[in-house]
């Protein structure tokens, strides 16, 4: 059994618009490695201590229901173990980050990582073990012996896993097999990353551009419409080269969840996927068909879109494109904290005091260099605190990036400080409900500052442009990947090429391509091959239900906090964060006052869409009549 550190990835990557030398970045911008391990040697000597402590862990084996001081000394020495190997991997992970050419990091890392292997096959035995005794035992260890107490909730969800845990043996060899269930995921990555043969184009100001997946990114948002026609093209018919070799790299993917499916006894791909996490399966059927009966929300945002750029047809290539043409708003790394730490006032003082002291404590690498891995994430180790990279240049997405990536640090903070190690850690579908309620707080004070209708118009713009991206989107890949799965369930052989055809389906009827809505090229049918979440099974319609409830809460606890009458929602929301994973995640969203096994938070989401769209076409309306005077 092992617990592999959640690194939340903020859902855009950033890409660093210049990068200096990291020997040029002040200190202060820098996060402090050095409370894990003072220099690579102490690193070093630390994992062969672990290597060495792993294989002596079989020595609990057969013991632990012999007495609850047994099963305590077993429970805790595999704890300490895991928390070691969450230390490593860690301090590795952020060296191997900081320069993704240094062969060193790189190498540290990839030995923490066969730790996990070890690991897990080394403590395979443990829950199947605890499956043979009585549960009564197990409820009477816990009266008994106080000590155990931090793993109620693992032991009690062990005993809920029963139907799906295998015998000892089984289990270690699924635990062997661990690492061919990435197989897929890895062959996607090495050919994405450094193998595929991007092509370069030439752009209407006759700048070369080579158009890999980061530079796509960035180049797809170009206001020119000749140019965006350019890039579309030449990065998806690059792509669509590869159609059969991407297409053979995801069904691999397909079939190893399978594999898991039927070796632990679910009735499909997606209950392997949720269970684990007490998730119902009908949350995520119900989202998807939440969100296809209003996707005339969708629609009517994609109409504003078409108006506010002057176009007469609205394309796929036109959706990324900022709705604003221009709005001077930059920022400094010291300003971003600034606001970011006014926006999370109505969490409380407290909330507020400690995200500042993360700020000073070397939390965080904010600033892009040379090498230095794109994107942002948070992650963290119990008993030190939390760790979060940024690309930061001064743009509001990355202001906007730092609430995000601090809502995931002050969760994992508040869990260290209340929780013991064994409940410190939470679900995914919890996760992205703390970094997406600071982003809707940043937006509100943000609006609360500014008074001028073009820099409204570019803020609400930018939320309904993320709420685009993070609830269709990503719901929209959550209704094709189920779909997916459902044909290789029924022993369909999933290629490129059908794989396209289903894609091609999905996005149009989202996007009502057929009436007229949205126009949707044939080419995009291959848009499937740029997502490297489906890797991931069932991960993606988490950014979804967690924008759903975050908006709910935040809704919520803004407005207790502007009509000052007491605190109940933010203390709840806050306990919460406070609980990591003593609970399932849907029953801690209930205690924080959302019930995601219903429709209401949803619409209510539909509704603030609705709302800012209200208010953006009365801006558009004056903005109109002042042009006419």
């Amino acid at each position: 059994m092992t617990r592999t550190p959640l690194v939340l990835l903020a859902l855009v990557a950033t890409m660093p618009a210049f990068a200096k030398d990291r020997s040029e970045i002040p200190d202060k911008y820098k996060w402090n490695l050095s409370e894990l391990y003072r220099t690579e040697a102490d690193w070093a000597a630390a994992r062969d201590a672990l290597a060495k402590k792993v294989p002596d862990l079989a020595r609990f084996q057969g013991k632990l229901g012999a007495s609850a001081g047994s099963m305590f000394e077993a429970l805790d020495a595999i704890w300490k173990a895991q928390l070691e190997l969450e230390r490593l991997y860690v301090y590795a992970s952020s060296r191997s980050d900081e320069d993704t050419r240094a062969s060193g990091p790189l190498e540290m890392r990839q030995g923490a990582e066969q730790l996990f292997t070890d690991l897990s096959s080394a403590t395979s035995w443990l829950q199947p073990e605890i499956l043979t005794l009585d549960p009564a035992k197990v409820q009477g260890f816990l009266k008994d012996e106080k000590r155990l107490a931090p793993w109620r909730f693992f032991l009690e969800d062990t005993l809920r896993m029963k139907p799906h845990t295998l015998s000892a043996q089984e289990e270690r060899l699924v635990a062997e097999a661990g690492d061919l269930s990435s197989a897929g995921q890895n062959a996607y990555g090495l050919l994405a990353n450094a193998d595929l043969p991007w092509p370069t184009v030439k752009l209407s100001d006759g700048k070369e551009v080579r158009l890999d997946q980061s530079a796509y990114g960035l180049y797809r948002q170009s206001r020119n419409a000749a140019d965006r026609e350019i890039v579309f093209k030449a990065f998806f018919g690059a792509l669509k080269q590869y159609e059969r070799t991407i297409g053979a790299n995801l069904f691999a993917t397909v079939k190893a969840q399978g594999f898991t499916r039927k070796a632990r006894h679910y009735a499909s791909n997606l209950e392997a996927s949720l269970f684990p996490n007490a998730i119902p399966t009908t949350v995520y059927t119900q989202l998807v068909a939440d969100v296809r009966r209003s996707l005339p929300t969708l629609h009517r945002y994609l109409e504003l879109r078409k108006r506010m750029l002057g176009l007469e047809k609205l394309r796929y290539q036109d959706i990324y494109v900022p709705m604003v043409a221009s709005v001077d708003l930059k920022f400094e790394p010291d300003q971003a904290r600034a606001i970011t730490l006014a926006a999370v006032a109505p969490l409380g003082k407290k909330y507020q005091e400690g995200l500042a002291k993360g700020f000073e404590s070397g939390w965080t690498d904010y600033l892009p260099s040379t090498g230095k891995r794109s994107g942002a994430y948070s992650t963290g180790v119990y008993g030190v605190h939390p760790y979060q990279l940024l690309n930061f240049n001064g743009q509001y997405d990355d202001l906007s990036t730092l609430a995000h990536e601090s809502g995931h640090s002050m969760h994992t903070a508040l869990a260290y400080e209340a929780q013991p190690y064994a409940t410190s850690g939470y679900a995914l579908f919890v996760a992205e409900v703390a970094s997406t309620l600071n982003e809707n707080l940043l937006l509100h004070h943000m609006l609360g500052q500014t008074k001028d209708d073009a820099t409204r118009l570019a803020l609400l713009g930018n939320y309904l442009d993320g709420a685009r991206g993070t609830l269709f989107r990503q719901t929209q890949f959550a209704d094709f990947e189920l779909a997916m799965h459902q044909k290789a369930e029924k022993g369909e052989t999933l290629t490129g090429e059908n794989l396209s055809k289903l894609y091609l389906d999905t996005v149009r009827a989202y996007y009502g391509h057929d009436k007229g809505v949205c126009q949707v090229d044939d080419l995009l049918a291959i848009e499937w091959a740029f997502i490297p979440h489906f890797h991931r099974p069932f991960y993606v319609y988490q950014y979804s239900t967690s924008f759903v409830a975050s908006t709910a809460l935040a809704r919520g606890i803004r407005e207790e906090a502007a009509a000052g009458k007491g605190t109940a929602k933010r203390d709840a929301y806050l306990k919460m964060l406070a609980s990591g994973g003593n609970d399932y995640p849907i029953e801690l969203l209930k205690k924080a006052g959302v019930d995601m096994t219903t429709s209401k938070p949803f619409d209510a989401t539909i509704a603030e869409m609705n709302a800012t769209m209200d208010e953006m076409e009365k801006i558009l309306a004056r903005m109109d009549k002042a042009k006419k005077k």
